[in-house]
């Protein structure tokens, strides 16, 4: 066979060519997959918190989902944090509802500490809410039962033991902390006297319960992130539905009434697979918003 190794045309023959190649049919290039639109984030401080206490969750975004929409929301801030909770919900509904209108495709929150209890609410009073993924970071969403710094500065002559007597009063119903306090040694005048955390938990009846329940389980996944070294939340099981039982044992989430009777949704979730728990040791409580490796593990793969 012989071989065209080596055959050149002549100049004159190359453009002799050039008007029938301009005849041949062309195809479009293939074109590149389209990405679907990243999910707005809206992120909720905690208690005596503000925006700029997220600068280096908001850098861990960027830098993982570049492009997404992120919103700190600045209300609240430092001592207007003690506002009662219900203030706050409605204050964070006005804030909210606008960003979720833009997005029809979702958005995710993540709600820390006293955050995540005002997210819940959220969840549960807006029937037209599009919740993603709900990321709860380190919030005492069972209640909070401990002597922190922040109950000595606020209650300065009080102790858990006795606190109750002040956030179980009409008074103390004004402070948002009172507002999750949760004494295991008076469960009844807890659930006569809490005005947020018992509606919320379904635990006392109220002609909002079966919407609440309702609206709570539209969102897609609740992510629930804490660790034993947290330091604040007490007991820092709280942060995945555990609390104390009379006896101060903790009971997990799967043993609490509120689970059992599925009064809120809990059960339901966790037979949707839509209940993720992420513990995580060494981390203080004041650091879960800008420890690299929780966010890497525990906040990243939800922000799609």
């Amino acid at each position: 066979m012989l071989g065209l190794r080596g055959l050149r045309l002549p100049a004159t023959g190359i453009l002799y060519l050039l008007p029938l190649l301009l005849l041949l049919p062309t195809w479009p290039a293939t074109p590149a997959p389209r990405r679907a639109p990243l999910k707005p984030v809206i992120v909720v401080h905690g208690l005596f918190d503000s925006s700029y206490s997220f600068r280096h969750l908001l850098e861990y975004i960027n830098q993982t989902h570049p492009g997404t929409a992120v919103t700190v929301l600045d209300l609240f801030d430092g001592r207007e944090s003690l506002r009662p909770l219900w203030e706050q919900v409605q204050g964070f509904r006005e804030a909210v509802a606008p960003i979720m209108a833009k997005a029809p495709q979702g958005v995710h929150l993540i709600c820390y500490s006293q955050g995540g209890l005002v997210c819940r609410a959220l969840l549960s009073v807006m029937d037209d809410h599009n919740v993603d993924s709900f990321i709860s970071l380190s919030s005492p969403q069972m209640g909070q039962y401990g002597d922190t710094d922040y109950l000595k500065w606020l209650f300065p002559t009080s102790m858990r033991s006795n606190l109750y007597r002040i956030c179980y009063s009409p008074w103390g119903q004004e402070f948002s902390i009172c507002n999750y306090w949760h004494d295991p040694h008076h469960d009844d005048l807890y659930l006569n006297a809490s005005s947020f955390l018992a509606l919320i938990n379904g635990e006392r009846n109220h002609p909002n319960a079966t919407a609440w329940r309702k609206n709570f389980l539209r969102v897609g996944h609740l992510v629930l992130i804490g660790g034993p070294d947290d330091g604040v939340i007490t007991p820092w099981q709280s942060s995945f539905f555990g609390f104390y039982d009379a006896n101060e044992t903790v009971l997990e989430m799967e043993e609490q009434l509120v689970y059992l009777r599925d009064s809120f949704g809990l059960k339901t979730l966790v037979a949707r697979g839509a209940i993720v728990r992420c513990p995580m040791a060494g981390i203080p409580h004041t650091a879960w918003h800008s420890n690299l490796t929780l966010y890497e593990t525990c906040i990243e793969p939800w922000l799609s």
